[in-house]
C-alpha cells in the first residue's frame, strides 16, 4: 500500500528495536482487513519514553502502539483501562485509542507463545515447565502456562525480586504450584526462554543445555537471529523447539484484532 494523508499511524516502540518482525506484518495484515493504516518502527530510550508517550497522545492520526523491550510496564502505567490480564500482570503489549483519547491496553505475548508451542503439537496441560526471564515477556508467558494447566512452574531470574513477586501472584491464582527455578532444565517437560540472550554474540545461554532431555519442548521469545543459539542447540539434542519467529506468527492476528478493536478482551 502507499500511505496518504488519510492513513491511520500504528507505532511500535522498543530500544532496540531493529530486531522487530512486527512492521511489515502488521501492515499487511490491516490492508488484507481494508484498514488504511501502517505500523512504523519507533526507537526511544527508556529515559525518553514518557516524553514520548505524553506526545503520542496527542497526535490526532495515532490509533494504537505495540510496546516492546524495554517498555512494557512503563507503557501498562500509561493506559486509563486494561485487560484482567494487563492489570495482573502489571504490563502491555499493545495500546488501542479509546473514543475518550486515553489508551487501552492488553498484554498477549503469553498467547502468542503458547499457540507457537500447539502448532508444534504440544499441549503444557499437566507439564512441568521452566521459565527463564520474569520480564514483561516473561510474566505474560507465565501466567499463559499456568492457565494452560501445567502441573508446576519454576521461573529463574536473576532480578529476585521480580521474580519472587511473580511467584506469588501466580500462587494467588490456586492452579498449578509457582516456585523459584535455575539454570538447569533436568526433569522439566517445557523449557521457555523469556530472555534477549542469544540476540548478540557471545551471550551465555539462558539454561545448561548439556541437561536437557531431547523429550522436552523448547521455545525462545527472540526473533533476531532467527534461529538463537539455545534454539540451535535444542535442535541438535533432537528437541521439538519454537523461535521468536514461530510466536511473532501466532501473534500477528491477535495484535491486529486488538488494535482494531476487534474480538473479546480477556484474562
Amino acid at each position: 500500500m502507499i500511505p496518504t494523508g488519510a492513513t491511520r499511524l500504528y507505532v511500535i516502540v522498543g530500544d532496540p528495536i531493529a530486531q522487530v518482525r512486527s512492521p511489515a506484518g502488521v501492515t499487511e495484515a490491516f490492508a488484507a482487513r481494508g484498514h488504511d493504516a501502517i505500523l512504523v518502527p519507533v526507537q526511544v530510550a527508556s529515559a525518553d519514553l514518557p516524553g514520548f508517550l505524553s506526545v503520542a497522545g496527542r497526535l490526532k492520526n495515532l490509533d494504537g502502539i505495540v510496546a516492546t523491550i524495554p517498555h512494557k510496564f512503563t507503557c501498562y502505567q500509561a493506559c486509563a483501562s486494561a485487560t484482567d490480564r494487563a492489570h495482573f500482570l502489571q504490563t502491555v503489549n499493545l495500546m488501542r485509542r479509546q473514543a475518550d483519547r486515553t489508551w487501552h491496553g492488553d498484554m498477549v505475548d503469553g498467547l502468542g507463545f503458547l499457540g507457537a508451542a500447539r502448532s508444534k503439537g504440544i499441549d503444557p496441560n499437566g507439564m512441568r515447565a521452566l521459565l527463564v526471564g520474569a520480564g514483561g515477556a516473561g510474566s505474560a508467558i507465565a501466567l499463559a502456562l499456568i492457565e494452560a494447566g501445567v502441573s508446576e512452574l519454576a521461573i529463574h531470574d536473576s532480578a529476585t525480586e521480580r521474580r519472587d513477586a511473580l511467584i506469588e501472584r501466580l500462587n494467588r491464582l490456586g492452579k498449578g504450584r509457582a516456585r523459584r527455578g535455575s539454570d538447569d532444565p533436568t526433569g522439566f517437560d517445557f523449557v521457555a526462554n523469556a530472555t534477549p540472550a542469544g540476540m548478540k554474540a557471545g551471550d551465555p545461554l539462558p539454561v545448561d543445555v548439556t541437561r536437557l532431555a531431547p523429550s522436552t519442548y523448547c521455545g525462545c521469545v527472540i526473533t533476531v537471529p532467527e534461529i538463537p543459539p539455545f534454539i540451535a542447540a535444542a535442535r541438535r539434542i533432537g528437541c521439538v523447539t519454537a523461535t521468536g519467529t514461530d510466536m511473532y506468527r501466532q501473534h500477528q492476528g491477535i495484535m491486529v484484532d486488538f488494535l482494531l478493536g476487534h474480538g473479546g478482551d480477556g484474562m
